[in-house]
């Protein structure tokens, strides 16, 4: 479930800056891997505690208890057991499924559209999925053919079950499952008492209290480049989670035209705009997670005009001739602090 568009160096400065001068508190770093990606969870121990034993234990459980739901590479995962059935029967599924995708649902409705987790075969046919780069781009009739069955009006939920209204509906939870993790890790952590930390998994994040020398935990944002791998902007999201996507590193050239990886569902085809980087700070990593992939795609204009409408914290960079342009929604200036 590994959502390519986030940017690697953000963790490794993230936890670099979280950890550059003199803990006061022992700070411990757990690390694994989960959802075709890897994981972080930095904790404070509070003066006179221990480390806990089986943590890692206990997150490598929870992990693996996501990933056994929602993974569509595991071929024995729930959410793939009802990808394979054919049918437009309710198929019944966990609570925990349910919960992601009707947040999923209520993303893709507040993006009218843009957000859509059974764009995955949209996804394949343009050559960043599973399947290998397509030889030719593809027809207008192979796109028409395989929208036939994607779209937000084509998966729908009761109390305890998944709809699909075409058999052929494939759903696909990477643009929301790994902040769904993050969110429960977090939750984890605040059961074993645990109010100062930092949870990371393939790039989405979420913070809370602060170091083990008191200070905040900072964010890094990489700035949007393909030649070089440098720090747009350092931050301090308090209590939140912090999400950001781009389209700048994951795209194939073919003829001399550029084919991003992100996929509007509007159009079936890849986004053509300069908007290339979205950062989206949320109480919810799961929320953070979703937005940042629909604002991407919906671009400048529209990704602008929805965080002011939705009260979003939001901030988004475009590429100009000139260089790049920023724009930070008022409730992004309000619970951010930008330290340069």
């Amino acid at each position: 479930m590994l959502k390519s568009v986030y940017l690697a160096m953000l963790v490794s400065v993230s936890i670099m800056l979280s950890a550059c001068s003199d803990d006061k508190m022992p700070v411990v770093h757990l690390q694994g891997e989960t959802m075709g990606t890897t994981y972080n969870v930095k904790y404070v121990v509070p003066k006179g505690g221990e480390p806990q034993q089986d943590l890692k234990k206990k997150i490598d459980e929870r992990l693996n208890e996501i990933n056994a739901l929602m993974s569509t590479y595991d071929t024995g995962s729930e959410l793939s057991r009802f990808n394979q059935n054919r049918y437009t029967k309710p198929y019944p599924v966990s609570a925990e499924t349910l919960t992601v995708v009707n947040e999923a649902l209520r993303l893709g409705e507040m993006s009218h559209g843009v957000l859509d987790i059974t764009v995955g075969p949209l996804v394949n046919l343009w050559g960043f999925g599973p399947n290998k780069r397509p030889e030719t781009v593809p027809t207008e009739q192979q796109i028409n053919d395989v929208r036939e069955y994607v779209g937000l009006d084509k998966i729908s939920t009761t109390d305890n079950a998944l709809v699909k209204s075409h058999p052929m509906v494939y759903v696909d939870l990477s643009t929301i499952a790994k902040g769904y993790g993050v969110d429960q890790v977090a939750e984890l952590l605040e059961q074993q008492k645990i109010t100062n930390f930092l949870v990371e998994i393939g790039g989405e994040m979420r913070l809370r209290g602060h170091r083990g020398n008191g200070d905040e935990w900072l964010v890094a944002i990489e700035k949007p480049v393909t030649s070089e791998r440098a720090v747009q902007k350092i931050l301090s999201v308090g209590e939140n989670a912090i999400a950001t996507s781009g389209d700048y590193r994951n795209y194939y050239e073919q003829n001399g035209k550029r084919y991003s990886h992100l996929i509007d569902p509007r159009t079936g085809k890849p986004i053509t705009h300069n908007l290339v980087a979205v950062t989206v700070v949320s109480p919810s990593s799961m929320t953070a997670d979703g937005l940042a992939t629909a604002l991407i795609v919906m671009g400048w204009d529209e990704a602008k005009t929805l965080s002011e409408k939705e009260d979003l914290a939001v901030l988004l960079i475009r590429k100009t001739d000139d260089g790049f342009e920023e724009f930070v929604s008022p409730a992004f200036e309000q619970v951010v602090d930008i330290r340069n």
